[in-house]
């Protein structure tokens, strides 16, 4: 299962698929939306705000209408039940976005992460985990994370 997944992704983001391809486009949008939902089942208890965050931060990123989000993260969701690692994903993510993209998928990973208020063990060891895979650096890491956390505490 975990090989077909990996083949497709191959395929969809691999050299030879044109960058504008709509087959690229929709591989990003699942490898990003499964990398949220990792996130959010991190600390193994799934928040109403966190699915929240998720969705808001899909349908804003990705410029979607409200049923595609949804049946994005349902996709992504299958997937992730799936996968067996993260770092297939990630490396595709890698290898496709620009560095902005990067800094703007980490910023809606800590959205997630923060959510419910509070930051998870689990929740802070995936995000670093998948910054690192991505090749963002700490201090950018870091920015982000006390950025986002301002921002809650402050609403």
């Amino acid at each position: 299962m975990l090989k077909a997944l990996t083949e497709l992704l191959e395929r969809t983001l691999g050299g030879a698929a044109p960058e504008d391809s709509a087959e690229r486009r929709h591989a990003v949008r699942v490898a990003t939306a499964l990398l949220l939902i990792e996130v959010a089942r991190a600390d193994f208890s799934e928040d109403l705000t966190e699915r929240d965050e998720t969705f808001r931060a899909l349908k804003a990123f990705f410029e979607l209408t409200d049923a595609e989000a949804e049946m994005l993260m349902e996709e992504a969701g299958r997937e992730a039940d799936r996968a067996a690692s993260l770092h297939g994903f990630t490396r595709r993510l890698h290898e496709t976005l620009t560095a902005d993209e990067k800094l703007a998928v980490i910023e809606m990973l800590w959205r997630v992460a923060l959510a419910d208020r509070r930051l998870d063990k689990h929740e802070d060891h995936l995000v670093r985990k998948i910054a690192d895979l991505l090749y963002v650096s700490h201090a950018d890491l870091i920015r982000i994370r006390n950025r986002i956390r301002g921002e809650f505490v402050r609403s």
